[in-house]
C-alpha cells in the first residue's frame, strides 16, 4: 500500500498539515504546527501508519506517493539513532564554501537537509534558511539542533520533485541529495530550481556519479551520468566543477563514493 505524501511546514508562523481525502467517506485531518510542529506532524504520520483505515483508496493520487515508512533513504537511520546525529553537527565543507560565495543575510534553500547540520550553520551566518527533507524523523532531529543553537530555520517536509516553496533564493544548496531524485524528474527539478534563484545567486551541489564501487544495501540511488550535472547549468557561470571521491561507512562497511561537485552562478 502506498501513502500520500503530506506536505508539512514548520515556519515562523503557525501552519497546518492536512490530509484531504475524496468524497468516498474518508476523514480529513489537520494539525496546528507551532514551535513543536515537527513533533505534531510526526505523531500524525505515525497515527496514519498505524491505522490504515484512515488512508482510504479514495485518496487522490495526483500527489506523489511514497512507500511505507521509512519514507526517505535515511528514514530508518534517523529512527535508529535518536541520541546522536549521523553526520555530526559540524557543517560540511561544501556548506562553508557556499557561504563564502553568498551575500550577507541571504535567502537559502537547503535540499535534503536531513538532520539539519548545514541548514543550522547557514542560519548561524545570518541567512534566512529553508530546509527541505522527506523524513519527518530527520526534521525532528534538525529542530532539536535548531533549539540547541538558538537559531531559526523554516522546515518543509516534502519530496524534492514536489517542492512547495516560493522564491526567490540567493543560494540553492544540496549535499548528497539530488541523486535520490529519479532521472526522469531531474530535468524539471533543475529547471524549477533555476527559476527560484535570483540573478547573481548561486547553486551548490554534490551528487553521486555512475563510477560507483559499492552497492548500497538499502538505498535506491539514481547515479548521475558523467557531466550530467554540468549540463544542467548550461548558460550559467561555473565557479567550480570537479569530480572526486568521498569516504562513507553506511551499513557498517567502509567504502568510497564517486562524486561530482558544482558551484554555479546565475548570470
Amino acid at each position: 500500500m502506498a501513502y500520500r505524501l503530506l506536505p508539512c511546514f514548520v515556519c515562523r508562523s503557525t501552519s497546518f498539515i492536512t490530509a484531504n481525502p475524496s468524497a468516498s467517506g474518508s476523514r480529513s485531518y489537520s494539525v496546528n504546527l507551532s514551535d513543536r510542529g515537527v513533533d505534531a506532524a510526526a505523531l500524525l504520520a505515525l497515527r496514519l501508519h498505524q491505522d490504515e483505515r484512515m488512508l482510504s483508496p479514495g485518496f487522490p493520487m495526483s500527489a506523489k506517493t511514497v512507500e511505507r515508512p521509512p519514507w526517505s533513504p535515511w528514514g530508518r537511520e534517523y529512527v535508529n539513532t535518536p541520541g546522536r546525529f549521523i553526520w555530526g553537527t559540524r557543517p560540511s565543507a561544501l556548506a562553508r564554501e557556499a557561504n563564502e560565495l553568498t551575500a550577507d543575510r541571504a535567502r537559502v534553500l537547503d535540499l535534503g537537509c536531513g538532520e539539519g547540520r548545514d541548514s543550522v550553520f547557514l542560519a548561524e551566518q545570518g541567512h534566512d534558511v529553508v530546509g527541505v527533507d522527506l523524513s519527518l524523523d530527520g526534521l525532528r532531529k534538525a529542530q532539536r539542533l535548531v533549539k540547541n543553537r538558538g537559531v531559526r530555520v523554516a522546515w518543509v517536509c516534502a519530496a524534492l520533485p514536489d517542492l512547495p516553496v516560493r522564491g526567490p533564493f540567493d543560494l540553492v544548496y544540496s549535499c548528497g541529495a539530488i541523486h535520490y531524485v529519479a532521472r526522469g524528474e531531474r530535468g524539471a527539478l533543475f529547471a524549477r530550481l533555476r527559476c527560484l534563484t535570483r540573478r547573481g545567486g548561486h547553486h551548490a551541489h554534490v551528487v553521486f556519479t555512475g563510477r560507483r564501487i559499492y552497492r548500497e544495501k538499502s538505498e535506491v540511488v539514481h547515479y548521475f551520468a558523467p557531466d550530467e550535472l554540468r549540463r544542467a547549468y548550461r548558460g550559467w557561470i561555473i565557479v567550480r566543477h570537479d569530480a572526486g571521491w568521498i569516504p562513507c561507512a553506511q551499513d557498517g562497511v567502509h567504502h568510497v563514493h564517486s562524486v561530482e561537485t558544482i558551484l554555479a552562478r546565475r548570470p
